[in-house]
């Protein structure tokens, strides 16, 4: 009998616990740290977002929905802790992923969080995209800024991918990226 890992029932007498993690143990070192230039590729794809002129807030929004909707555990840390060390009130941050029921967003970063949610799950329908939700960016966000928010996206995506791929544990150690990842941005 097939039992799918992510059904939460125990149907079948107890060996269905891969459920929930229990090894708190990445599979392997980190990728962007064993290849060569990986790490400087990926922080300087992240980088030149930042350049786009779209707010640090918005980016780091962006960058927590899509890694809680991907499932990489490091991600939404430390994009939580990003937005609270810029200043953030924890309403924001706690209610990223109810953005379209919570009152604490402003109609850009509606359309940007739209946006990262569309582009992130691209397979859920057959228009991955819809023409509404590019307009609504559009409406808010000028072409190098569309341009910005697509390449943030990607980049975190890949970040994504890679963290949950080899089960990347997160931690108090991601405070050390925070301050680096801002000094890579603003050299990039």
């Amino acid at each position: 009998m097939y039992v799918d890992p992510r059904d939460p029932r125990d149907v079948t007498g107890g060996l269905n616990n891969s459920y929930w993690r229990t090894n708190m143990q990445a599979r392997i070192k980190h990728p962007a740290i064993t290849v060569p230039g990986a790490m400087e590729a990926m922080q300087k794809l992240g980088a030149a977002a930042r350049w786009s002129g779209v707010p640090a807030t918005t980016l780091y929004l962006i960058e927590a929905r899509a890694s809680q909707i991907n499932g990489s555990s490091v991600c939404p840390d430390m994009h939580s802790r990003e937005l609270s060390a810029a200043g953030e009130p924890d309403e924001r941050i706690f209610m990223v992923a109810a953005w379209r029921e919570a009152p604490y967003f402003s109609d850009a970063e509606r359309a940007a969080l739209a946006l990262t949610e569309a582009a992130t799950r691209l397979a859920d329908r057959s228009d991955p995209i819809p023409e509404a939700v590019w307009e609504e960016a559009a409406r808010h966000y000028d072409e190098s800024g569309l341009a910005g928010l697509v390449v943030a996206i990607a980049a975190i995506k890949a970040w994504n991918r890679v963290n949950a791929a080899t089960g990347q544990v997160t931690g108090n150690w991601v405070d050390q990226w925070i301050a680096p990842s801002h000094q890579v941005a603003e050299a990039a």
